[in-house]
């Protein structure tokens, strides 16, 4: 199976299943209708690119796109101090522009959007029941299957399903990602580093242990999960968290998530670095980090223990990995692990996305698709790969002009 985990995908009562004839779609709990259901996202990655397929309609909700923001390279260094700390974090998922295909992001900022009806129904529910004793027990009961009703029908409103079906060189490579992904999930040690500043003049020198940069970092995780915030899917998702930040490797996109905000990097415009780094560090050090030297809190100018403290205690030096994942369009991660190969690996990996070719895409249903019928078949609208046109695909011919920019474009065979 790979990085497969699933064949069926839940979505509150929903239950999408994926089969020969498309994306099948069942209900548990009566009273519900499947054209109210979450919308269930067909994406293909093959030898001939990317193909998109919708099952059902979805109110979709254009992202706000921002300026973009200059990447800039920092170094890390011991604590954060007096000294003038810059941010480091580049642009959030609010003001970083999209550059991946389909409408997926916009499908995600509506879900997450929607307001969440029954834990405040419960609340009135309770209250009123107290208020109305001894009746109260019949609102609590009555009350109670209404709550359960409005929660699966938030789980639905608030979920986009993604069906994937991966193969030929995207499989290899996404299946190595997730083997790989070990390297991070296994680190004793995770930080993002979000601020960062040059340590000025001799005082701020010897103070802070002979350091030549400082740095702010938060805790951050690793994993291979595959349910995230308002996502159901079939794969394991390789991702980074860190506060209300995450990172997810999708196999044809990389998904950023701030807060409830979504947008997404499409791996042509992904740039990973990374490099082994020094790290002084004041607490106490991951089991699987390897020390290579050793300081004092405070220094002399020369480098060595400034005899003038008393308690001027040795701090270990480490040898920690350092992972940058970048774009043009703002995005700025800096990764510290404890594991010092765990950088190269990953970037390795990352680095070996496969580039689509041109390929046609498609975004919307069909205008006559039954919203209740399962299995609604692919629109005739299609969009170029190259440019973003999107017009009426040639019944006929196998390969047709894009009308815009004259790009080859392929007809897809539905997939199997």
């Amino acid at each position: 199976m790979g990085f497969y985990v699933r064949k069926s995908v839940k979505a509150g009562p929903f239950r999408f299943n994926l089969s020969k004839s498309g994306v099948g779609v069942s209900v548990g709990v009566p009273g519900f209708r499947v054209g109210t259901g979450p919308r269930g996202n067909y994406v293909h990655i093959g030898r001939n690119g990317v193909y998109y397929r919708a099952s059902l309609n979805g109110n979709d909700r254009r992202s706000f796109v921002g300026p973009k923001q200059p990447v800039q390279d920092h170094q890390l260094a011991y604590r954060p101090s007096d000294i003038v700390m810059e941010d480091v974090t580049g642009a959030t998922a609010m003001t970083l522009e999209p550059t991946g295909r389909g409408d997926v992001v916009d499908q995600l900022n509506a879900a997450a959007a929607r307001f969440v009806w029954w834990w405040p129904v419960a609340i009135v529910v309770i209250l009123l029941g107290l208020m109305t004793m001894p009746w109260g027990l019949i609102i609590w009961v009555l009350g109670g299957v209404g709550c359960v009703w409005l929660y699966f029908n938030d789980q639905a409103r608030r979920t986009v399903v993604l069906f994937y079906d991966v193969h030929d060189g995207a499989h290899q490579w996404f299946d190595s990602l997730v083997a790989d992904w070990h390297w991070l999930t296994q680190s004793q040690g995770l930080w993002r580093v979000i601020q960062s500043g040059d340590v000025v003049g001799t005082y701020n020198y010897k103070v802070n242990a002979g350091a030549s940069a400082l740095v702010r970092t938060i805790g951050a995780t690793a994993s291979t999960s595959s349910k995230i915030k308002q996502l159901a899917t079939n794969i394991s998702i390789p991702s980074i968290t860190a506060g209300n930040s995450s990172l997810y490797f999708l196999p044809d996109r990389l998904l950023v998530r701030e807060g409830n905000r979504y947008s997404d990097v499409d791996y042509q415009e992904l740039r990973v670095f990374h490099q082994e780094q020094r790290f002084i560090e004041s607490g106490t050090p991951p089991r699987d980090a390897v020390q290579v030297d050793y300081t004092w809190q405070y220094v002399n100018v020369k480098g060595g223990p400034d005899r003038r403290y008393k308690n001027n205690r040795t701090l270990p030096i480490m040898l920690y990995g350092r992972l940058v994942v970048a774009s043009a369009s703002g995005l700025y991660w800096i990764i510290q692990i404890s594991r010092a190969a765990a950088a190269e690996a990953v970037a390795r990996v990352v680095s070996a996305a496969p580039t689509p070719s041109l390929a046609v895409s498609t975004d919307t249903p069909p205008a006559s698709a039954d919203p209740n019928d399962a299995h609604a078949d692919l629109a005739t609208k299609v969009r170029c790969a190259n440019c973003g046109h999107i017009q009426t695909a040639s019944a006929n011919a196998a390969t047709f002009p894009c009308e815009k920019c004259a790009a080859t474009l392929r007809r897809l065979k539905k997939p199997a």
